[in-house]
């Protein structure tokens, strides 16, 4: 029995494709549809999971599929650098060897942080000066003020747009659909 989420990688690979095709005039909607129409269970997703994500973005990041599915979205629309920025922040959060935790810290300022960075964040000037400053003497708390900033775009900007997007309310759709048949 197909299924929409089959696996992780699998699905996240299938909802790029889907989102390129789209964009080259693909009906989206109707291949989620006809995908979930035949699956009666979604694995481990389902219509009142994806309709949590609609209460905050903590919900959607907190949810795998959720998370996979909003980096989809962002991808789609050419700004996965804020999720990216954030998840490499919550794993930065977890190293204990300051050894690691210092080499790292160069590393994601020089991929997100950095003026003409080549994954920049939207941050203002303060921020970044507060944290090349932090670099002298890293701690898991460095990147907070950035992460921070990104989360609230995030929030205040792309939360709303993934909540009214195609990609959204099509799954959300779709897994309603599963659920009434």
């Amino acid at each position: 029995m197909p299924s929409l989420v089959a696996s992780p990688s699998r699905e996240l690979k299938q909802l790029t494709m889907d989102i390129n095709n789209k964009k080259r005039g693909g009906n989206l909607k109707s291949r989620l549809q006809c995908r979930s129409s035949q699956a009666e269970n979604i694995d481990g997703l389902c219509s009142e999971e994806m309709s949590q994500w609609s209460h905050s973005l903590e919900r959607l990041l907190s949810s795998k599929y959720g998370l996979k599915i909003f980096h989809a979205f962002l991808k789609s629309e050419f700004s996965d650098e804020n999720i990216e920025f954030w998840l490499v922040c919550e794993d930065f959060k977890k190293i204990k060897s300051s050894f690691r935790m210092s080499s790292r810290a160069k590393k994601i300022f020089k991929r997100y942080i950095q003026a003409e960075a080549p994954r920049e964040i939207n941050i203002d000037h303060k921020t970044r000066e507060l944290i090349r400053r932090n670099m002298k003497t890293t701690t898991t708390e460095c990147f907070d003020d950035a992460r921070r900033i990104v989360y609230g775009l995030m929030e205040r900007d792309s939360y709303p747009r993934f909540l009214r997007s195609d990609i959204y309310l099509a799954l959300l759709d779709s897994t309603s659909e599963s659920v009434k048949m």
